[in-house]
């Protein structure tokens, strides 16, 4: 029944048992009937006041009889009013919960990129160490050959000085000309034996993986723009204590920063601070002297200073290469997009960055690797490695890789970009 017509019946049996109830009020009242030995007239008002109590209730019970959600309303309200309560109190809950989730997602998305970043940057250390390492064992192929005739002849000369001892008594000007030239092949043989010791201690040390500071490898950069020439000491000395707490947790990472280990010479100092004063942007790094094994006490190191320039430009190629139609394994795909980044990283280099390498999407990198790999027979595909945005010469270098493909009548691009 809908409310309308509730109310009109609700209505209309309210003024029939009104008009029922004055009557009868008024047959009692002419009568002059009593109940309950009440007066006549206070009878009639007893029978008035009972009509309308059952107006009431039989208007009650019939909103009652058809309306069910008069009767929910009216006797369950507090317990759908608790259950609801409690239903927000459970939804704040469960969102408070949905956003620490998500917060534990992105935090776990970060945690993997930065692996992902210092494993490339583990691989490219690996790499500069193998090259160092191939350099020293040819420089000690090529003292071995040198101290071989040497050899050779400080074992003919003392022949000879045995010889002439005991022949020639009297050449006492000729022995100590001997003798003197025997002491200079020896120091010669000294000097390299200890030479072949060194670079014999620094292959073996590159092959245990001891040497954590390279030659040349920045401990710390930075990029400066002075206001006034007097801030060039404390920026020097912010970045020298950088370059100490680097140097020494890779050297002594079980001990406590507490002491300089870091050695710069006082003159390069003064130099970097005048240089400094001048106008203009420039980047300033911290760099080792020399290959630096783990546990040495000391790192010798020099500051290299140049200005600060745009390297990269957003958008611009670094490199591009065509894989031909039928290379289309996946260790082919790979080896190519891998010289791609290289090459890429070449030209970053020979424009002036300071960084140690790219930094691209491994996900995006193995997708891309996969759609070569599929693609139709005999379909070449030129690649393409860009800069995602501007680049300084210490900032890192971010890059797209693209897949270039032609089609009918216009050139179609895919691109595979995080």
């Amino acid at each position: 029944m809908s409310a309308w017509l509730l109310i009109l019946t609700l209505l209309i049996l309210g003024g029939v048992l009104s008009t029922l109830g004055d009557r009868l009020g008024t047959q009692v009242g002419k009568a002059r009937l009593r109940l309950f030995g009440l007066r006549p007239k206070n009878t009639a008002v007893v029978i008035t006041a009972l009509t309308g109590a059952l107006i009431s209730a039989l208007s009650l019970g019939l909103m009652l009889l058809v309306s069910e959600r008069l009767r929910v309303g009216l006797f369950e309200l507090d317990q759908i009013q608790a259950r609801l309560r409690d239903s927000r109190s459970a939804l704040r809950q469960s969102q408070v919960a949905l956003d620490r989730s998500r917060g534990e997602l992105s935090r776990a998305e970060l945690g993997r990129t930065q692996a992902i970043a210092g494993r490339q940057r583990a691989l490219d250390s690996q790499h500069k160490a193998e090259g160092q390492l191939k350099a020293a064992e040819s420089r000690i192929a090529a003292l071995r050959r040198e101290l071989q005739p040497l050899q050779l002849e400080r074992s003919r000369l003392e022949s000879e000085r045995l010889r002439l001892s005991r022949e020639v008594r009297g050449r006492d000007a000729e022995i100590r000309r001997t003798e003197a030239e025997l002491a200079s092949v020896r120091q010669r043989i000294a000097a390299g034996e200890k030479e072949l010791k060194g670079l014999e201690g620094n292959v073996i040390a590159l092959r245990r993986g001891d040497v954590v500071i390279a030659s040349g490898q920045p401990l710390a950069t930075a990029k400066v723009k002075l206001d006034k020439s007097s801030q060039a000491q404390a920026v020097i000395e912010a970045l020298l204590q950088q370059a100490n707490l680097t140097a020494f947790q890779r050297l002594l990472p079980d001990q406590k920063p507490d002491r300089q280990i870091l050695l710069v010479p006082r003159n390069d100092i003064e130099r970097l601070k005048t240089l400094l004063a001048k106008p203009g942007t420039w980047v300033v790094s911290i760099r080792s002297a020399a290959n630096v094994l783990r546990g040495e006490q000391r790192v010798l190191a020099f500051p290299d200073l140049r200005p600060n320039r745009q390297v990269v430009r957003k958008g611009e190629v670094l490199s591009r290469t065509t894989l031909e139609g039928d290379a289309r394994g996946a260790e082919v795909v790979r080896s190519r997009l891998n010289l791609l980044l290289a090459a890429a990283f070449a030209r970053a280099q020979r424009q002036g960055t300071l960084v140690d390498g790219l930094q691209f999407d491994v996900n995006d990198f193995n997708e891309l690797g996969r759609a070569l790999a599929d693609r139709p027979a005999g379909q070449e595909a030129t690649l393409e490695a860009t800069a995602r945005g501007n680049a300084d010469t210490p900032d890192p270098i971010v890059v797209d890789l693209h897949w270039l493909t032609s089609g009918k009548g216009s050139d179609q691009r895919r691109e595979r970009q995080p």
